[in-house]
């Protein structure tokens, strides 16, 4: 038996073959991110960590510019939900796509032109075609007719309004108020101003969704149900007329309400 050549085929075929290379962790796609995202870490003071840090503030600022926007509560206008100080994430896609403000809803708008200047917050009680009054004979706000209940979130101890008013909400605008009626500058205070004291939907910032801060008073902002047996307005020339008169008699409301207390000019 040829026990050297035995030998010497085994140890031959057990040899690694010269054509076999060790395989490269990193194709070459992954150098190549790997280079460029080294290239921009030199170029930048700080390196990678700076890099990470202006995703995150880009990634930041497009989410509170499309997305969601945090708002700090200004004033008492909304208690007792929203305390001074609160601060809110507000909804900006949630009126975006065919999406309307619906009764109940807080909403944070632009005040420029109609209110004042700078941002507020209140909750919508009309909406386009509305018929909105003060009062029935147990002093309730009536929305077409039909009153609302309103106590599940007006400040203790307020009435829902001290001031009568009557209108027609025109199409494309809200009528708003403060939780704390007495203590806020809403659509009543504006009635004999420029834009009768409506908020035009294009000037809707957004929806408060969420209480954020402080952490002992985080919780989501559900609308309420006070509002759900409210009947659609009808859409007849019988409202439409009824505006200007409403409007005459918004304004001296609106006169009546600036003559009884001072505006606070809150947001």
């Amino acid at each position: 038996m040829d026990i050297e050549t035995q030998h010497t085929e085994r140890d031959r075929s057990s040899r690694p073959s010269d054509s076999e290379q060790p395989s490269d962790p990193e194709g070459p796609e992954d150098r190549s991110r790997s280079a460029f995202g080294g290239r921009i870490s030199n170029w930048v003071p700080g390196g990678r960590i700076t890099v990470v840090l202006l995703v995150l503030l880009l990634f930041l600022l497009l989410v509170s510019t499309f997305v969601l926007q945090p708002f700090q509560i200004p004033s008492g206008s909304m208690e007792r939900g929203l305390r001074i100080g609160d601060r809110v994430l507000v909804n900006k896609l949630a009126y975006r796509f065919d999406g309307r403000p619906r009764r109940g809803d807080i909403v944070v708008f632009d005040g420029t032109g109609s209110f004042g200047h700078g941002d507020y917050i209140k909750r919508v009680v009309g909406v386009g075609g509305d018929h909105v009054v003060c009062c029935d004979e147990e002093g309730r706000i009536l929305v077409n007719g039909q009153s609302v209940d309103e106590s599940a979130f007006l400040y203790p101890g307020d009435r829902p309004s001290t001031v009568p008013f009557d209108v027609v909400v025109p199409d494309g605008t809200l009528f708003v108020l403060g939780d704390h009626r007495a203590d806020s500058s809403d659509s009543r205070d504006h009635l004999g101003s420029p834009g009768g004291g409506m908020v035009p939907l294009d000037d809707v910032i957004g929806r408060a969704d969420w209480i954020v801060w402080p952490v002992g008073h985080a919780t989501r902002i559900e609308r309420p149900d006070a509002y759900a047996r409210v009947p659609d307005a009808e859409a007849d020339a019988g409202a439409a007329s009824d505006a200007g008169a409403a409007t005459d008699a918004g304004a001296a409301s609106g006169a009546e309400a600036r003559s009884a207390r001072a505006e606070d000019g809150d947001g």
